[in-house]
């Protein structure tokens, strides 16, 4: 008789029969990270070091190519080169950065001065991560809802990545309020989620664990908080399912907020409150650090909104992995003009700053730009 091998999410909560209960009792399971386990603690608490977060650079080429037609530059290899040089080679930088997420391509670069990138964040004491999935796709059976793809090759991926330095890596799907969201949706990006935490953990980088909760819609922060709890309970069955060490994961969750397009906006305090509450219900206090995403918030809104989460004592390190709200003022400044190289990294530096008071509790908004106040929502955005 043949049987059928079970792989699919469901297939994880059928009950076993009593030989197979048996059988499995006498199965010894191997916690992923294996022999990188003391290392991805090591390195997951130093991503996590106080008054630091993560400077997150991985968007696509497409994506970077967006950015730089922005201020009127064409979308070249050199062009995202001479971009991310300037980031990644501020100094100071390290003061308010721990980690640096990159695309593949820029793991690979090196500065027009011949230093690798990996070199330079290293001299700052900054870990090079990497995002390793492959971007979203139609999901088939959903209400027009997506999945990650990725995981076909990603172990060999994640060896090579860790070869060339990165120490930490980046999954991020998506779930979308307005369109549900569909239980075969929230539990593709669970399991999606799982799978490569685990596979990157036996590989010895560190997982960022992304469910990106959209801000699109006019729900009210109630109903965010409602979907982000379904979410984050399906994340950890399957991250314990898959034995996952919790000590050596990262989150990078959204802060709970209401749609972009609802009638009112929350207060930072509003906001604090039921993103802690959603991370006190469902996170365990093992995981060392919660990084939030920015998702289209301003540099101002997700400052104040972090720094709000952190009038208190959390049982994790909260913190920050911006893409826009550390690099918009950023790239207004610098126009793709040498002479303003110096003026952007300043730019950089004012962002970096006050979101590392943020993480200290300790941030007051005086000072900020016009600029930095301006939202940056894109409806249906994707990177």
């Amino acid at each position: 008789m043949v049987t059928a091998k079970l792989s699919s999410p469901a297939a994880a909560r059928l009950a076993p029969s009593a030989g197979s209960a048996r059988r499995a009792s006498r199965v010894r399971v191997r916690a992923s990270g294996g022999s990188y386990a003391d290392e991805l603690v090591s390195t997951a608490k130093t991503v996590a070091s106080p008054g630091r977060g993560i400077l997150a650079i991985d968007e696509s080429s497409a994506t970077c190519g967006k950015r730089l037609a922005s201020i009127g530059l064409d979308n070249t290899e050199v062009n995202r080169q001479a971009y991310r040089q300037l980031l990644l080679t501020t100094a100071g930088l390290g003061e308010y950065i721990s980690g640096a997420i990159l695309f593949e391509e820029t793991l690979y670069q090196s500065t027009t001065d011949g230093k690798t990138f990996v070199d330079v964040l290293k001299d700052q004491n900054i870990m090079p991560g990497i995002k390793v999935d492959k971007g979203l796709v139609p999901l088939p059976g959903s209400n027009n809802e997506s999945w990650c793809q990725g995981l076909d090759g990603l172990a060999s991926r994640c060896a090579e990545y860790y070869k060339q330095g990165a120490r930490f890596a980046k999954w991020r799907t998506v779930v979308s309020i307005p369109c549900g969201p569909t239980a075969l949706a929230v539990k593709e990006a669970a399991w999606g989620l799982a799978r490569y935490a685990a596979i990157a953990q036996d590989n010895g980088l560190v997982p960022i664990v992304e469910p990106e909760i959209l801000l699109d819609g006019d729900h009210g922060i109630e109903r965010t908080l409602e979907v982000a709890e379904k979410v984050w309970s399906e994340v950890f069955f399957y991250l314990a399912e898959n034995n996952v060490l919790f000590e050596g994961i990262l989150l990078k969750p959204s802060m709970v907020t209401p749609g972009a397009e609802h009638k009112e906006k929350a207060s930072p305090e509003a906001i604090a409150k039921n993103t802690l509450t959603m991370l006190r219900r469902r996170v365990p206090p093992a995981v060392p650090g919660i990084m939030f995403l920015s998702g289209g918030q301003s540099e101002l809104e997700a400052t104040m909104n972090l720094n709000a989460m952190n009038q208190s004592a959390n049982p994790w390190h909260v913190s920050f992995s911006y893409a826009r709200a550390l690099q918009n003022s950023v790239l207004k400044t610098w126009q793709g003009q040498p002479e303003n190289i110096e003026a952007a990294q300043k730019a950089l530096l004012v962002r970096a700053k006050a979101n590392s008071l943020a993480q200290l509790g300790s941030y007051t908004g005086e000072g900020e730009s016009d600029e930095a106040k301006k939202g940056m929502f894109q409806k249906g955005y994707t990177y």
